[in-house]
């Protein structure tokens, strides 16, 4: 197949992961990539369908997509939402020439397919496909697919399926094949790594301490907080990137059982404080669902309180979206979207306080970052595309690791100069 294809990612680290994998794979094929739509034979769309604003985003992009291509080129919408909304779909939006689930045919067959492979329509495993190297310092890592767990309020063990891990050489001959100098390992229970398997509980461990042999930086995304052990927090620790993405939720112990969630605030600031004891280095992400239903004013102040305490660094805050299937879609307690709505703002003001402080603790500090692009460095403290950056004077070489002096903060961003000779 040759001709020209036009791919856009929307959705989570995992689904760009899977968006390489399709580009590698449509290069293979002969296709170019071009950087407009209105140029391609070919545009896939990777769709996101987590909450109702993502849906509302896949199918937007779908309809301005289908109006800039040109006669002739083909549309194909895969990702998340195909595979969970295939049949509506493609009843939905006849603008669209396939809809089709994780497995992306590159040989466009019928006009619709929901998935379902046919003879001229080869189907392929997108986890375990090769990637090219990344073109970027840094690259997305996804060492399992879909989620053994049953929370509350998330679908997508429905679509996505029970766990998957992938082999640990697998993963490590992609870590090689991409050549970066940071790795971000990525899925959806990352700490469950392996269980599937049958290799044990905390295989994760080992694949951490190997990938940290092989770059100068790995870092860990979605850790689910009853997983983070003295061993898993020693080997993140060990890599020189002390970062923990804890997917809490929530703190309040009656609206986490409602959740079908472990934990509550105060286990997770005793974990967050033993950990920082352990490395004061240590820098925090963590998301929390609002306005799940119960979710009561005690439980809001709850919250508050520990958004307040807590102190991390990072932490975003989604409102509840009902999703159709789950357990939580079918609880008493609706909380009003007006009220929803003030405690979002509510916490989205503490929060961003927060991270503004401990941006300004930084100013006048030594810290090294990895420049991502010209004027545009990170360090330990900064996962690509989700945190704040570090602006690094324009001529410090793209991928290298530079010492930079922080002079001042903007919100979540730092602006910092080189200090000394500029390292090749």
């Amino acid at each position: 197949m040759t001709g020209t294809y036009h791919l856009v990612t929307l959705g989570c680290p995992k689904n760009q992961v899977d968006s390489d994998k399709l580009a590698g794979t449509l290069a293979a094929d002969g296709m170019q990539a071009v950087d407009g739509a209105g140029e391609a034979d070919l545009i896939v769309v990777n769709t996101c369908a987590f909450v109702d604003e993502a849906r509302r985003e896949s199918i937007d992009t779908v309809l301005a997509l289908a109006d800039e291509r040109r006669d002739g080129a083909h549309l194909v919408v895969t990702g998340c939402m195909a595979e969970r909304y295939g049949d509506e779909l493609a009843e939905a939006l006849p603008e669209i020439d396939r809809v089709a689930g994780f497995g992306v045919p590159v040989t466009l067959g019928s006009k619709h397919s929901s998935g379902v492979q046919s003879e001229s329509t080869p189907s392929f495993d997108l986890l375990n496909l090769p990637r090219p190297a990344s073109d970027r310092p840094w690259a997305y890592v996804k060492v399992a697919e879909g989620c053994d767990r049953a929370c509350g309020f998330c679908a997508i063990p429905t679509f996505r399926g029970p766990q998957r891990s992938r082999s640990m050489e697998d993963v490590l001959a992609e870590v090689d094949a991409l050549d970066a100098r940071e790795i971000v390992l990525v899925a959806q229970d990352l700490a469950a790594f392996g269980r599937d398997q049958g290799v044990g509980d905390k295989a994760i461990v080992p694949l951490v301490e190997a990938v940290a042999a092989r770059v100068d930086r790995v870092r860990l995304l979605y850790l689910y907080p009853s997983e983070l052990t003295d061993r898993l927090v020693d080997a993140v620790c060990a890599t020189g990137v002390p970062y923990f993405d804890l997917s809490l939720q929530h703190v309040s112990p009656p609206l986490m059982r409602r959740m079908r969630r472990w934990g509550d605030g105060g286990r997770f600031l005793e974990r967050i404080a033993a950990i920082r004891a352990r490395e004061p280095e240590a820098a925090f992400r963590s998301n929390f669902i609002v306005g799940y239903p119960g979710e009561t004013e005690e439980d809001h102040d709850a919250l508050l309180d520990f958004v307040v305490e807590a102190q991390v660094d990072w932490c975003g805050f989604f409102a509840y979206s009902a999703e159709e299937g789950t357990y939580a879609a079918g609880l008493d307690g609706v909380v009003d979207l007006g009220l929803m709505a003030e405690r979002l703002g509510e916490l989205t003001e503490i929060q961003d306080r927060i991270t503004a402080d401990r941006r300004d603790e930084l100013i006048g500090r030594t810290v090294e970052v990895l420049v991502d692009e010209p004027g545009v460095g990170r360090t330990h403290r900064e996962a690509p595309e989700i945190d704040g950056v570090v602006s690094v004077p324009a001529d410090l070489p793209v991928g290298t690791f530079q010492s930079v002096t922080v002079t001042g903060a903007l919100g979540p961003d730092l602006e910092a100069m080189a200090l000394g000779p500029v390292v090749a």
